[in-house]
């Protein structure tokens, strides 16, 4: 049966978190995990600079206050000198999880040559997993989904399947998904039967 999770959403921005444009990570993820989440969930939103410490900071308050199982995070994560979301993210991390990076460039290149360009990470960090998504909505949906052909099927599978499995391991909440949207992955004898 499905248990309630508390995901933080945190958009890395200077411009943004000054006010010069507005943010469209949030409310992106919001929209994305509306769609994908058939279990209840609650949203830790934050906006901040590109600034090592507060990046940190952050992170550390939304694993261990806020409570969250789940941190995702976008912007940040290029060789510019203030994309810094990376080295912030494996500061405070307990594990690092590089098959999460890996494979958002290996979906991203079915777009772009230049995503071999993001350094997104991923790591555990006590009970919380924390994923580095990339800066732009098209980009979050398809890391998180996955790249679907013409006729809507699925061409390769977004990273958000192993999600809800890795959260069950690492002592988190169990995570139920939208199978139309993306279909969580668990072995067989960790599925738990489905309440009437």
């Amino acid at each position: 049966m499905s248990e309630h999770i508390r995901i933080g959403l945190v958009s890395i921005s200077d411009r943004a978190s000054q006010g010069t444009y507005e943010d469209q990570g949030i409310p992106a993820l919001q929209d994305w995990l509306g769609r994908a989440l058939v279990s209840p969930w609650s949203a830790e939103t934050r906006l901040i600079p590109d600034e090592r410490a507060v990046i940190e900071r952050t992170l550390i308050e939304l694993a261990d206050v806020a409570g969250c199982s789940l941190v995702l995070t976008t912007g940040g994560t290029g060789p510019a000198p203030r994309d810094l979301t990376p080295e912030a993210t494996l500061a405070v991390g307990d594990k690092e999880m590089p098959g999460f990076g890996e494979e958002m460039r290996r979906i991203s290149l079915n777009f772009v040559p230049t995503a071999i360009l993001s350094r997104q990470v991923a790591v555990i960090r006590g009970q919380s997993l924390i994923i580095n998504l990339p800066g732009q909505p098209k980009s979050i949906r398809e890391t998180l989904e996955g790249v679907r052909a013409a006729d809507g099927t699925v061409r390769h599978l977004g990273i958000f399947a192993a999600v809800p499995y890795c959260i069950d391991l690492i002592g988190g909440p169990y995570v139920e998904t939208d199978e139309a949207v993306i279909k969580a992955f668990r072995p067989k004898n960790a599925i738990r039967p489905k309440q009437a």
